[in-house]
């Protein structure tokens, strides 16, 4: 779960009150890329303070790419960040895979310009991990014939990311959806239905949080968002993966620091994308902006790409050759059939 995830900037929130989305108009379409202005809105895992010189480099890259003024929305609430995009409030925005999809089905006017690629350096490992996690000193319970296991998590305390999050929810509840056999995944949100108690974390940290702290007996979350805070001690793409916070991790991680959880299973998701709408972003203001991401001076820019032992946070972890690369709606194909959207 992730990164991604800015002088130029106005950080203060954004007025929440969204215009209604109309109908496509050719007005509208005169209108996209004359505004001397762009607003991004960032989920709430980006919008957390350490994360404020990876939204700096963002949005002056932007700047500098279009020439425009542009101004930062952080978030707290990831329907907020879907409705900021959908309506045109936000021009950009940096979103999980789920959330795109849950913004691209209100409007198709939203689209993907750009993800990041993996350790190769190209799409074929473009993909991070979502994971139902336990917490070590309990995992051992949750095993069935000597192989961690779903199988005992029904009557827990469960701590998810939002209902809008692919690998905070989206992802994971499908998983149980499936293994438990369940008509839908709504009685996965709810108290005293499958779990004894449900929580939302808010952000992948925030779901994490719980579950170390003890308010949760079980969460998910995923790996991009917490390499910052900690590191997996093994293999980290499969059940048994062992997270470990750091000795120095800074909040929200500072109460349960040291602390460990297991993976009873771990799930492959697709890179996030950088969304914009077309409405309110020109063609040729897109090419300008995929033109500067996927740049050498960009994939070299630890702003962007940070090595996971990075003091700063970057809005990426760097791996191998990761690096921007230009995508359409077509990429994400693999997310709409598993979300069935």
């Amino acid at each position: 779960m992730t990164p991604l995830k800015r002088t130029l900037l106005l950080t203060g929130m954004v007025g929440l009150s969204l215009a209604a989305a109309g109908c496509s108009t050719k007005s509208n379409a005169d209108q996209a890329g004359k505004s001397k202005e762009l607003t991004v809105v960032f989920l709430p895992g980006d919008s957390a303070k350490e994360a404020t010189a990876a939204r700096t480099a963002l949005a002056s890259e932007i700047h500098k790419a279009t020439g425009k003024k542009v101004n930062v929305k952080t978030t707290t609430d990831y329907n907020v960040a879907i409705q900021a995009i959908t309506s045109g409030k936000a021009q950009v925005a940096l979103m999980g895979p789920d959330g795109y999809i849950q913004a691209h089905k209100q409007n198709s006017a939203v689209k993907p310009i750009l993800t990041y690629s993996g350790k190769s350096g190209t799409l074929k490992d473009a993909q991070y991990h979502s994971y139902v996690m336990v917490p070590k000193a309990k995992a051992a319970q949750y095993k069935v014939n000597g192989k961690y296991s779903l199988n005992k998590i029904k009557g827990q305390r469960m701590s998810f990311v939002s209902n809008t999050s692919t690998s905070g929810f989206a992802i994971p509840a499908g998983a149980i959806q499936t293994a438990f056999k369940l008509k839908s995944k709504d009685d996965l949100q709810q108290n005293n239905k499958f779990f004894s108690k449900v929580l939302f974390g808010g952000s992948h940290q925030g779901s994490a949080v719980n579950l170390l702290k003890g308010d949760a007996d079980v969460a998910a979350f995923d790996d991009m968002d917490l390499v910052q805070y900690g590191k997996f001690t093994n293999d980290s793409t499969k059940a048994g993966a062992d997270f470990k916070v750091n000795a120095d991790a800074p909040a929200p991680f500072n109460s349960v620091r040291g602390k460990e959880s297991i993976a009873l299973a771990a799930y492959p998701v697709q890179n996030e994308p950088l969304v914009v709408n077309s409405k309110g972003v020109s063609q040729s203001d897109v090419n300008k902006i995929v033109k500067a991401f996927t740049s050498k001076r960009v994939a070299n820019d630890p702003k962007f790409f940070a090595p996971a032992d990075a003091k700063v946070r970057g809005l990426f972890t760097k791996d191998g050759k990761t690096q921007f690369i230009g995508i359409s709606d077509k990429w994400y194909a693999p997310t709409h059939k598993v979300l069935g959207e």
